[in-house]
């Protein structure tokens, strides 16, 4: 059974979603809080394995709450996951609250079947980040000023192929559209994701397509 925590300002949307989460089999709601806050205080008490995140919020904001429930992670430990939820697909602090290391965003105004799918992928220790997500983190970096930035040394450590998954990673490549690009199996794909996550010492995909922007390992319209 898979626990989920709600985190939103708005009370009908709590309401909402935990009662769309409460009709799955497999999904438990254990909670909800109106603030970032209350949602450490909650996650600490309620131990959830996911945590829906909305982005703004009064007392606390996501993009702290995020912060504070990851960096407060018990080492070893990959509970809580976060997955945001926002109403503006191109918000700054959607990019701010990857980088504090949620696991994904998802839009409120998602279709059910995809919220419910969201919090099953995430649970899993999987990144939500789909293509459509990845070019939106491209649009953000081209949109920035464009600088010289500095390959940190743990690159160096990957093999030529784990770089080169790595490069279709961030160009939005699913594990599927990896494997046929290379002519291996999706497994093998898995693995070198894997491995690449250990290496760079990253929580998940989501960390692994920022930091290949960030530190120039693919450019924007490569």
């Amino acid at each position: 059974m898979i626990r989920v925590l709600i985190v939103d300002d708005q009370a009908m949307v709590r309401q909402g979603f935990g009662a769309l989460l409460a009709a799955q089999h497999d999904l438990l709601v254990v909670g909800d809080a109106a603030n970032g806050a209350d949602a450490v205080t909650a996650a600490r008490r309620l131990d959830p394995d996911v945590v829906l995140m909305d982005v703004r919020m009064p007392v606390l904001d996501g993009l702290e709450a995020t912060r504070r429930l990851i960096g407060n992670r018990p080492t070893g430990s990959e509970r809580p996951r976060v997955l945001i939820l926002t109403t503006f697909d191109l918000d700054d602090y959607v990019y701010e609250a990857l980088r504090a290391g949620a696991s994904g965003f998802l839009l409120k105004d998602a279709p059910a079947a995809d919220l419910v799918q969201a919090v099953r992928v995430v649970a899993a220790g999987e990144a939500l980040l789909a293509p459509s997500v990845t070019r939106r983190l491209i649009a953000e970096f081209a949109a920035r000023p464009s600088r010289d930035r500095p390959r940190p040394t743990a690159l160096n450590a990957l093999t030529p192929r784990e770089t080169e998954v790595l490069r279709l990673i961030a160009r939005g490549r699913s594990n599927a559209e990896i494997a046929a690009e290379l002519v291996v199996a999706e497994q093998t794909v898995k693995t070198h994701i894997g491995r690449i996550l250990a290496k760079l010492n990253l929580r998940d995909r989501a960390q692994a397509v920022i930091l290949a922007y960030e530190t120039g390992l693919v450019a924007v319209g490569e």
